[in-house]
């Protein structure tokens, strides 16, 4: 079986990694790809976004199927072109990235079909959405969304009416995250714990992937600025058994429903995040993909070929297939460049990856590049992705900032407490 990944992050490069384990995938191919990558996988030199090129390499070379990993790409349609050539792909149909790509329209289609979430209210003009401010109490929280994608770093939390003001008007006026902020959404600010819960979906079926915890500040104890993710573990002990069975037996049954009436084409993974307020789950947001770095944290404990899952979700017969979890733990450490989220050097050589088993600890290459004499450095805010798997938390905690201390490159900055709060909650 010859595979296609599109995507060059530490996101593709573990589903890369997992693809390269299955006894039937022969060969993989990936869009420009990053100095990790090329160990697994052929890269290919054409851009994401580039469906008539991308399409016809998957005709001529008789790609089995295509594994989409950003959300850009499924924003745009990618998985409604390829399919208008008979070409199979993993991931959901524009319309259902709309999950992802519209924070209004899902916060709609959470409405419409009885989710649990926030309060909301959408503006797609300055004036609007300033008048709405207007009424707010001055010291009272609220979140600001852009509507559109923004990489993760979209969404603001406001402590009080000024710092919601300012948000409108970098995002509106400012344009801070381009054409993503021409339409906002206010939200009712919701006090608990985050957890994010991934499943393979063909629309029809639903499969849970165990819980994963984010870690989106930059700095240590949730300070800085946000980010893409600078770290994750899997499972959350916060996502109780219980808490897993109101998702699997309310919130999951309501998704497919709407599915089913909005006739949305979804074979993939829907990315659920949860706010637990007092032991209730709310939806506080959709991804249509795999999240980052949640994948490099969650796909080390799957024991079911993932190739095989995806053969089951693009042919609807998720049902049939008994999807198996470690019983271990996970812990995934990002370690990013310094300055990162906003301005950071590229460029700089990256010692010490030689030196890490996988059995110590798996590395996924993210902002990485490889010099004239094809050694990694550099080329992104996030660099490197590590995961540890054992059998407890706390074990993979202490394995993977064992296996962090070998890795070195100039300004390299890494949050030191990645997983405590499961230490915390378990």
């Amino acid at each position: 079986m010859k595979v296609l990944v599109i995507g060059n992050g530490g996101r593709e490069h573990s589903i890369i990694w997992k693809l390269s384990k299955s006894p039937n995938v022969e060969k993989i191919y990936c869009t420009i790809g990053n100095a990790g990558i090329f160990k697994q996988a052929e890269v290919l030199n054409i851009d994401v976004n580039d469906f008539v090129s991308l399409s016809y390499f998957a005709t001529q070379k008789k790609i089995d199927y295509t594994f989409v990993g950003p959300e850009v790409p499924l924003a745009k349609g990618i998985v409604d072109y390829f399919n208008s050539k008979n070409l199979k792909i993993f991931g959901p149909s524009k319309k259902g990235a709309m999950l992802e790509s519209s924070k209004a329209f899902a916060k709609d289609f959470m409405k419409k079909y009885g989710i649990r979430t926030a309060e909301y209210s959408a503006f797609d003009d300055f004036k609007s959405a300033h008048n709405f401010l207007k009424s707010w109490e001055d010291n009272k929280k609220i979140v600001v969304k852009a509507d559109g994608l923004a990489a993760g770093k979209g969404v603001v939390m406001c402590q009080n009416k000024q710092e919601a003001e300012d948000a409108v008007k970098a995002m509106m006026q400012d344009k801070v995250f381009g054409d993503s902020g021409t339409k906002i959404v206010f939200e009712e600010w919701l006090e608990g714990e985050e957890v994010s819960v991934l499943v393979f979906t063909d629309g029809k079926h639903f499969s849970i992937m165990p819980p994963a915890q984010d870690h989106k500040r930059v700095g240590d104890g949730d300070t800085g600025l946000n980010t893409g993710g600078m770290g994750a573990y899997a499972p959350a002990p916060i996502a109780t058994p219980e808490l897993i069975k109101s998702i699997n037996d309310d919130i999951l049954p309501k998704i497919l429903t709407g599915f089913q009436k909005e006739k949305i084409d979804y074979k993939g993974v829907l990315y659920i995040g949860f706010m637990i307020v007092k032991g209730q789950p709310y939806v506080l947001e959709f991804n249509c993909r795999f999240g980052d770095p949640e994948t490099e944290a969650i796909l080390p404990l799957l024991e079911t070929d993932l190739s095989d899952i995806v053969v089951h979700i693009l042919e609807g017969r998720l049902n049939e297939i008994d999807i198996k979890w470690s019983n271990k733990a996970s812990v995934c450490v990002v370690l990013s460049s310094g300055g990162y989220p906003e301005k950071y050097d590229t460029g700089i050589p990256i010692y010490g990856l030689d030196k890490i088993s996988e059995d110590e600890a798996i590395v996924f290459h993210a902002g990485t590049a490889k010099d004239l004499e094809n050694e990694p450095v550099t080329s992104g805010g996030r660099v490197i992705a590590m995961t540890s798997v054992a059998e407890d938390i706390k074990s993979a905690i202490d394995k993977v900032y064992k296996a962090v201390e070998k890795v070195k490159f100039m300004k390299m900055h890494y949050r030191k407490d990645i997983a405590q709060r499961a230490l915390k909650n378990g």
